[in-house]
């Protein structure tokens, strides 16, 4: 009988481990100030945008954002301080009210040639609506796991400007995460 109550015991304490381990899992993957996933994307608001070594004023600035809208991941939370990472893997810090939570994504950033198709639809055999190339700045407008529904304005040489509107397979864009979805 001594035996059986071991293996029971054995087997609560099992599970009493998974459970708070899964506790603390799911504790990392929460914001501490926000309660918001993490990491998670976000968009630089505006520019130009200083980001610093540290959680503060007082702490030296490591780069600055020229370009608004630019997609950052938040990696940590310090009270009213977010700190970022860039496409680059760059990581600093600004203020919270310096990020904004529309989605924006930067498409084919980690190659130099070659374009990407926006598409009519989501499939990879639909018509072409244009070619994107690398490093071009898209808004997200929703994420299905396979595709993102997007939008951008391209102004040409004379001024025209452009709006497109259509789908981007998501594994080719980085400011969405693989098999992410969202509305």
């Amino acid at each position: 009988m001594s035996n059986l109550r071991r293996q029971v015991q054995t087997v609560l304490y099992t599970i009493l481990a998974i459970i708070a381990l899964a506790g603390t899992v799911h504790a990392q993957q929460t914001g501490p100030v926000t309660g918001l996933p993490m990491p998670r994307f976000v968009s630089v608001g505006s520019a130009p945008v200083n980001v610093r070594v540290g959680p503060g004023t007082n702490y030296d600035i490591a780069w600055i954002f020229v370009r608004p809208n630019v997609p950052v991941e938040i990696v940590q939370e310090f009270d009213t301080w977010r700190k970022i990472r860039d496409v680059d893997g760059a990581e600093g810090w600004v203020h919270q009210s310096l990020v904004v939570g529309a989605r924006t994504a930067l498409v084919t950033p980690w190659t130099r040639d070659g374009r990407t198709a926006l598409l009519s639809e989501q499939d990879s055999q639909a018509a072409v609506r244009a070619w994107l190339t690398p490093g071009l700045l898209i808004q997200l407008q929703s994420c299905t796991g396979s595709y993102c529904a997007v939008a951008l304005d391209h102004t040409d040489a004379e001024g025209n400007t452009r709006h497109y509107s259509g789908y981007v397979a998501q594994n080719a864009i980085w400011g969405a995460y693989e098999g992410e979805v969202f509305d």
